[in-house]
């Protein structure tokens, strides 16, 4: 699943290419994603520019309008989604190719989602409702974002460490992958009570998370199966991961084998030594 970096990594790459310009049209060939894409956001979106790419946790936003913003486009990768930016003459669509958004200079950005648990979604300047995002803690890289704020959220919380880090409403964009590696480099077991950690643990926590996903951005995002690039190319990031995957294997640490889990239906990896 692509995680916030890779998302990051998408909104960065596409940016450059359709910031300012003008929406010629969209073309849904398979509205029936996550939730359906409405059946007006093509006379919405037509004649239409983009004016910002941006990101709020896993979300990529598209705002648009002419003078001034008039709403946004979201769109979420789901599990195994991607965006291409296509220039000149576009290659015939293949069957997970479910919409493209065309410009009009000969360009267009292409939504790829094989398992089809992705989103193109609209939401109106005006509107004061937005159930996608209003409900989403704080990012992760943000000032709010700290060891401080992650001890008081924790206060009497019995649930796992690593279930408390994934809640989005707790924090967005710290997934799977990145929990785990996180809390190997800070020494804490994800099986560990949130509310048993100590401040001065979060604050590691907290500024290890920073660092993780500053670096897997830096660095194109994780490479996942599903995952390319808008640029075509996979990030390198998971070539460096400390636990997750690594089940059996030597810990990078103390060599002791790394353990595998399920937590909440995901896979956790850590190792029993260094984890507390």
């Amino acid at each position: 699943m692509p995680e916030l970096p890779e998302v990051e990594t998408t909104c960065r790459g596409i940016a450059p290419h359709i910031e300012g310009k003008a929406i010629a049209k969209l073309v849904v060939r398979q509205p029936q994603l996550r939730w359906p894409i409405p059946d007006d956001l093509a006379k919405l979106v037509k004649g239409q520019t983009i004016l910002a790419v941006r990101r709020r946790a896993k979300y990529i936003l598209l705002d648009i309008g002419k003078s001034k913003i008039k709403g946004t486009i979201i769109i979420h990768l789901g599990m195994s989604g991607s965006l291409r930016v296509v220039k000149g003459q576009a290659p015939e669509p293949q069957k997970h190719e479910h919409f493209d958004l065309v410009f009009s200079n000969d360009l267009l950005l292409r939504f790829t989602d094989p398992r089809r648990f992705g989103a193109c979604l609209w939401q109106d300047v005006d509107s004061n409702d937005n159930k996608w995002l209003d409900h989403l803690g704080p990012e992760p890289l943000s000032d709010e974002f700290n060891g401080e704020y992650l001890f008081n959220k924790s206060r009497k919380r019995t649930s796992a460490v690593k279930t408390f880090i994934m809640d989005q409403k707790i924090v967005v964009g710290v997934g799977n992958i990145y929990a785990s590696e996180s809390l190997f480099l800070s020494g804490i077991s994800p099986t560990k009570a949130a509310g048993k950690i100590s401040k001065a643990k979060y604050e590691v926590f907290a500024e290890q998370i920073k660092q993780v996903l500053t670096k897997a951005i830096a660095q194109g995002g994780t490479t996942l199966k599903d995952f390319v690039g808008s640029d075509g190319k996979p990030g390198y990031f998971a070539q460096q991961l400390h636990v997750y995957g690594r089940k059996d294997e030597p810990c990078s640490q103390c060599e002791a084998p790394i353990k595998q889990i399920t937590q909440g239906q995901r896979s956790t990896f850590y190792c029993t030594n260094c984890q507390k």
